[in-house]
């Protein structure tokens, strides 16, 4: 597929850090490989501090009230980001341009991440449009993956560039986090009801950790477990092993920059969990709960994808409440040999952007 083409990416923010972080990135590299994407949010605020320079290539546009078909121009390539609906006013008008289309325009449902058997199976199926203003065209099903019959993985080509190119000292000191020995250690989390006992345990710790802290949820789960602590038992770091650095909100690139800064990191959700992968650092993924416990057979896939060792296993277990055993110790030896291997694995694959093109290439 020739460069310049016009995508249209929709998304309605749930979650303003993982749906909007996925889209940005997806946008941008698209973008920096030469297309030409608009992307549609419903909440855009999170990118102020996410993406604040932008990036050439992407426009955002708003998408808070239904979209007429009047004078709309539809894009080559049109993107429904997590099962989101587009307006049939737009809809409609994709119908009637795609209709005389040529080479013909191509509609993708990008899905969730998922390590589970069914996204090979599921993966790049076509689905007939039944009702509607787009009646009788099709979209296919396009799912993020870890193997190669998947969807892949968003990495963008200057990536390991990047990183072996950056200066960890240099970039700390810059956001004002003074350290020695400690281990530092990263959180991204919702409100995991384990938090007491990490904090507990790396307070026990003779190593001493500092905890950079995200803002937030993760921040306010931290301080409203410190006052109950504190409150309760205050002599639980007596020793003044545990310190705590509560972070501003970070860009996409300077949350690249923590990960890899960090000896271990707890991350959430999607974005977070393949960038945690990228940096090779252990790490800890706190999965979207669902009131079905859908989401224990999804981290148990993911496990076994990564191929982690039965400690890194019990760990997230109980980190996610699929265990009432206790927290185990931290392992960060071999569970950085596990991820290590993971990410050697991963970079066999092509990325995310570059299957995407081709899927389009070839279906057009």
């Amino acid at each position: 597929m020739k460069a310049g083409n016009l995508w249209d990416i929709f998304c309605r923010v749930i979650d303003n850090y993982g749906d909007v972080g996925v889209c940005w990135r997806l946008a941008a590299d698209l973008a920096a490989r030469g297309e030409r994407v608009r992307l549609w949010l419903d909440d855009a605020s999170a990118l102020t501090w996410m993406a604040p320079d932008g990036t050439p290539g992407v426009t955002l546009k708003q998408w808070n009230e239904a979209l007429q078909s009047g004078n709309l121009s539809v894009g080559d390539v049109l993107i429904e980001a997590f099962g989101c609906e587009v307006d049939a006013g737009f809809l409609a008008a994709y119908a009637q341009q795609a209709a005389h289309a040529r080479p013909p325009r191509v509609w993708l449902n990008l899905e969730y991440l998922s390590a589970e058997a069914f996204v090979e199976r599921c993966h790049g199926l076509p689905s007939p449009v039944l009702a509607g203003p787009a009646k009788g065209l099709r979209k296919y099903f396009f799912y993020p993956g870890f193997t190669p019959a998947t969807g892949g993985l968003l990495r963008e080509p200057g990536l390991a560039a990047r990183q072996a190119a950056f200066d960890r000292e240099v970039w700390l000191r810059h956001l004002a986090i003074n350290f020695r020995r400690e281990r530092l250690i990263s959180l991204f989390c919702y409100e995991p009801t384990t938090l007491p006992a990490l904090l507990e345990q790396l307070a026990a710790d003779e190593q001493p950790t500092q905890l950079l802290v995200t803002p937030g949820r993760a921040t306010a789960a931290v301080q409203a477990c410190l006052a109950r602590m504190n409150s309760t038992h205050a002599g639980w770091n007596a020793q003044d092993r545990l310190k705590f650095s509560y972070l501003p909100a970070l860009s996409q690139l300077d949350y690249d920059h923590l990960l890899w800064s960090c000896d271990l990191n707890f991350v959430r959700g999607e974005d977070s969990l393949v960038r945690a992968l990228w940096a090779g650092k252990p790490f800890v993924w706190q999965i979207y709960a669902q009131s079905d416990n859908a989401h224990q057979a999804k981290l148990d896939a993911f496990l076994d994808q990564m191929q982690a060792p039965p400690s890194l296993r019990a760990f997230h277990q109980v980190w996610n409440g699929l265990s009432q055993a206790a927290l185990p110790e931290l392992n960060l030896t071999e569970w950085r040999t596990s991820v290590s291997s993971a990410r050697q694995r991963q970079l066999q694959d092509d990325d995310l952007v570059t299957k995407i093109i081709r899927f389009v290439q070839k279906n057009r």
